[in-house]
């Protein structure tokens, strides 16, 4: 696959869900890439990869089973390069 030229952190799908979500993203640097998600009031639930990641194109799946219904925050953060997207949990 090609090596993106930008970083990206997509709507996830589908959205609202219930209870797994995916999640997809794009680094086009090698380095530490951090996905945490977060409650409404900011608190962080779960995180979902701190690591160091080569350049490409990423999917990941988030299984909400365990948490209850309400509104998510995920934030992709490498490098420079800090984005953050809403989601929609209904059980």
């Amino acid at each position: 696959s090609k090596i993106p030229q930008d970083y990206s952190l997509s709507q996830n799908y589908p959205n609202p869900f219930n209870p797994v979500t995916k999640i997809d993203f794009s680094v086009p640097k090698n380095g530490i890439v951090i996905l945490k998600i977060y409650d409404l009031l900011g608190k962080e639930v779960v995180t979902l990869i701190n690591k160091e990641m080569n350049s490409g194109n990423y999917t990941v799946d988030f299984d909400a089973s365990k948490l209850s219904s309400g509104t998510y925050f995920y934030k992709l953060t490498s490098g420079m390069f800090s984005r953050t997207k809403k989601m929609l949990l209904v059980k």
